[in-house]
This record gives C-alpha cells, structure tokens and sequence, in this order.
C-alpha cells in the first residue's frame, strides 16, 4: 500500500464532512495533531441540517445503516457509539407503494419479511427471498473484506483468489438480471434493485456486487439517530474535538500551499496560512482537485451520477398510513431510469422517496406538525443543463406535490407551513460536480481501483477522502473513506 511519505505530524483535513471527520477520529487516534477547517458553521457537509422557524430538517441523506461503521471512528479514540448517539431501528425500514395500489413493508427481520412477501406476493416469491439474503450476505461480507474496506492501487491488487470468488457469485454480471434469479414479482424486483441509482446507474446497467446496496438498505437494517442524520457528524464532531482535534468554523480554504513537490500548509479567505505536514480534502473529489490544487495532472473525465431535487416540507397534516421511509413506484420502470439517465428527462411517471422524520422523532418539528423530505431523481447538469433557475424548480415542486396528492398524500398542499426546494443548481452552487450530491457513477470504469484514488499522484502528501474517491457513494462508503485515508497517512494495513 502507498503511504504519505516524509513526516505526518500535523494534518489538516479539509473539510468536516462524514469523511472528514472518521478521518480526523482515526489520525488523532494514531497521536496525530489534527485541525479541521470547515466553512460553515456547523459539521456534516452533505449532512447538513436546515432550520426553519421550529422545523429540523436533514439537508442530505435520511436513510442510515451499518451504525458500526460509525462506531469504528468513536473507537479509535476510545468512545462508544451509545455515548453519542441514540439509534431506534425502523420497522418497517421502507415501506413501498406500487402502482396497482398494492403495498409492501421492508422488514429487516428475515423471518418477518419472508411472512410479509408471502403474504403479499405469495410462498415462492418468500423463498427466492430467503435465498437472496443468503446471496446478499455472503456478497456483502466478500465485498468488505477484500475489495471495500482496503486501500487500493491498482487493479493488480484484485488479483487474489477472493476475485474469483466474487466471480463465481455473478458479482459481474448485470445487477437486473441476478435479481431477477430471485425473485419473479415485479414488485418484488424492483424493491432489491431500486438501490442501484444510489450508484447512478439503473438496475439493468449496474453490476451484480451491487446488490450489496441492497443488502445494507434492505436486510442489515435501517435505523434513525434521534435529532436527524445530522446527529452523526455532530457526535463525530464532539468526539473529535474532545479528544485534541481543532476545528474550525466558518473558515474556507482558498488553496493548498505547495512547496518543493509538496503540500506545505493551507491559505484561508480570511488571510490565515496554517502549516501542515499532510493535508487531506474532503471536498468533492473533482471540486478540490479544480479550486484548491495546482493545475497539475487531473483525473480524467468522470460520468456522473444523476441528480435530484428535494422538497423539504414542515407540515400541519399527518398521514397514519405512511411509515419513516416510503418508496412511491411510478407505472414505468425500465422507461424512468432511461428518462433520467440516458435522455435528460424529468421523469414522466415520477418514482419517489418520501421520508416523515418526525414519525418517528417529533424533537425535528414543533409540537403536532411534522416534516416531510421528497426526494425525485433528475438528470444532473452535465446529462441536461435545465434552466432551473429560471421558474422550473417551482414548477417542478409543484408538480411533485400533484404526484403525492394522487398517490394518497389528501390535503398536502394545504398543509404546508414551510417549504424549501433544493435543486441541481443548488447542489452545483454548494460545490458539487455536475449538480449532484451523488459524485461519479459506480461505472465499471470508475469502481474500485478504477475509481479516483485517494491518494495524489505528484504530491505525496495529499490524501483524499469522500464520495469521490474510494470505496464510493453512500453514508456506510464515505465513512470507511474516512479510514482508508487515515490509513494512508499513518500506514495501518487497512
């Protein structure tokens, strides 16, 4: 494994996102002296939070899983998860709405949900369940070991016997049709395979190893963190600042000081130049490499994932039929990836998250209200340059809230107290690449080694970590990124 060469004593992270911060955890576990420069006020990057007049909402991803991934940074220097968060377990994890008005509750109980898709969807369909999570499982435990949660730096270090292995599952085969080996129901298949947009791929594009997404979404169990999805980097925050990291708030870096081949320190907007021996970027991938660094050898270019739009609603309804997490299936499926993907298109037969954060925790809204996250897959900037600026983004909203008015969702409109709408060009404007909080699609070309490394390849002390580089995309990916870059700067065989 390549590690930063020369001395590491003070590093700079750049940047207190979730990889930035299990990054800071695990370097001021190993003694290093950290400083986080972070240029809002508040930890969490794409996990942010908004505050509005009494209503909490999650600015970023709402869907959490695999807590020991959060728990590994906390024990680096000594803190136990239960110290810092307090984690219920959903049940049900999604609940999925389908367009003949049938429903179907995710359980993360393997007998329960097997009694859910029987009942639902007959015995035959709840045995090509049981045989997936079987899959799934053995998938997942491959994946992690071997080729996820390991520093990599060329495809050569795939070749092992464990490859062969994951060949022999059908890891590289298209993800659609391995479902497909499983399970016959339409609803059934799209539940296990709506996952791969969180990759940026549709499920007939997608490799079969990511099924893993599946698995962590849909068997390893779906927890909420009371106080929101912000709650984890403020926890990591705390953790972080209690055991000698320095962080500093409101602070934005202007650019990387470089110095005889290397990374001598960082300049800040507000004059200040702060030494370093290593200097790690948390911000999107291509967005550090474009503002913050020289004009040396750049990552070539990448294919993105698509984009989305977010309704964040602070309500007077309730709606007893909705559960934490709901999926809302348009009639199309096939047809809906292609709009977005392929065509940079608004999806015509909108398939839809819909998240009611304050179900399950009502400290996010104030008394008898609650808060509502609608999230719609787009084309991101680069597929489709739409002028969202110019009126589409409410008419879109607008649009949407139709959709849920139709799907069940009577008196949405009027119940609205607050609305914030965020879209690809909010996203682009909080400096992310073409427009998407979702960074490179998980393309053959650009997974695993293939992906940006973490790593530079001239200056031997910058290290990056985030949805940009290795492992990838997704809450569990970025903070295993977090350890994968502390790895390359105090050299753990990671």
């Amino acid at each position: 494994m390549r590690t930063v060469t020369g001395p590491t004593d003070r590093v700079v992270v750049v940047g207190a996102g979730l990889g930035g911060l299990a990054c800071a955890l695990h370097l001021a576990g190993a003694g290093r002296q950290v400083t986080v420069v972070e240029r809002e006020s508040a930890p969490g990057g794409r996990a942010g939070r908004l505050s509005v007049d009494g209503y909490e909402f999650d600015t970023g991803p709402t869907v959490l899983t695999m807590p020991e991934l959060i728990a590994e940074p906390l024990a680096a220097v000594g803190e136990n998860l239960d110290g810092w968060l307090e984690l219920t377990r959903l049940d049900p994890a999604y609940r999925a709405y389908y367009p003949d008005g049938s429903t179907l509750d995710v359980r993360t109980d393997t007998v329960g949900m097997a009694a859910e898709i029987s009942h639902v969807c007959g015995p035959r369909e709840a045995d090509g369940y049981l045989r997936f999570v079987e899959f799934a499982r053995r998938l997942w435990r491959l994946e992690r070991d071997h080729f996820i949660d390991r520093n990599l730096d060329s495809p050569l270090d795939l070749l092992h016997v464990n490859l062969l292995k994951l060949l022999a599952m059908g890891g590289f085969r298209r993800l659609q049709p391995k479902i497909n080996e499983f399970f016959r129901d339409p609803r059934t298949r799209r539940i296990f395979s709506f996952q791969a947009m969180y990759a940026g791929l549709a499920p007939h594009d997608a490799l079969a190893l990511y099924a893993v997404i599946s698995y962590l979404d849909a068997v390893a169990g779906v927890y909420h963190p009371r106080g929101g999805m912000h709650a984890v980097p403020k926890a990591l925050a705390g953790a972080a600042e209690k055991h000698g990291v320095d962080i500093r708030y409101d602070t934005t870096v202007t650019r990387v000081e470089i110095g005889h081949g290397r990374a001598t320190g960082v300049h800040t907007a507000d004059g200040q130049r702060i030494p370093a021996d290593v200097v790690v970027l948390n911000p999107d991938l291509p967005v550090a490499w474009r503002e913050l660094l020289p004009p040396t050898r750049r990552p070539r270019r990448l294919r993105y994932s698509p984009s989305c739009v977010v309704l964040h609603i602070g309500s007077r309804q309730a709606y007893t039929k909705a559960a934490h997490h709901n999926i809302h299936f348009g009639t199309a499926w096939r047809g809906t990836f292609d709009e977005v993907i392929r065509r940079g298109l608004l999806m015509s037969e909108p398939s839809l998250l819909v998240t009611n954060p304050s179900r399950t925790d009502p400290s996010v809204a104030p008394t008898g209200r609650h808060t509502y996250y609608v999230l719609a897959p787009t084309p991101n900037l680069h597929t489709a340059p739409l002028d969202w600026r110019g009126g589409l983004g409410r008419r879109y909203a607008d649009e949407l809230v139709d959709v849920l008015e139709q799907r069940g969702y009577l008196g949405f409109r009027a119940g609205v107290d607050v609305e914030r709408v965020i879209t690809p060009a909010d996203w682009a404007e909080q400096g992310m690449a073409a427009g998407t909080p979702f960074a490179a699609a998980h393309t053959f070309r650009q997974t695993g080694p293939f992906r940006p490394g973490n790593l530079h390849p001239t200056l031997p002390n910058v290290v990056f970590t985030g949805s940009g580089t290795q492992p990838g995309v997704g809450v569990p990916m970025v903070l295993i990124s977090g350890k994968l870059a502390a790895a390359r700067v105090t050299g753990s065989t990671t």
